[in-house]
């Protein structure tokens, strides 16, 4: 079955980190790119950063830029979503998920939900 696990959750102060992991099952990282998206309830589900495993190639958006860290291991067939210095406004429900382009994706992982306390 081709599918996504997206785990690693959980609370944490403000400031603190937390390390979101993303391992695919049924398929390989080969020409995909994988995404992570966040949910905050009320608004529309937001990407927040990709990697092109192939080449490792990046993207992030401006409001996670420089604390946020994503990475690949090719061998494990998982993405990891390095969260430092973290902001209550970073609290919601994260989601990976797999595509040909960067946050234009086709298969969902089940969300992982990370609340940050202030």
């Amino acid at each position: 079955e081709v599918q996504l696990q997206a785990s690693g959750g959980g609370f944490v102060q403000a400031g603190g980190s937390l390390r979101l992991s993303c391992a695919a099952s049924g398929f390989t990282f080969d020409d995909r790119v994988i995404a992570w998206f966040r949910q905050v309830p009320g608004k529309e589900r937001e990407g927040i950063s990709c990697i092109t495993p192939d080449d490792g190639a990046t993207r992030y958006t401006d409001s996670v830029k420089g604390r946020f860290t994503i990475s690949a291991d090719n061998a494990e067939n998982t993405v990891y979503l390095q969260m430092d210095n973290l902001k209550p406004q970073d609290t919601g429900v994260y989601y990976c998920a797999a595509g040909s382009y960067c946050f234009e994706v086709d298969l969902w992982g089940q969300g992982t939900e990370v609340t940050v306390s202030s």
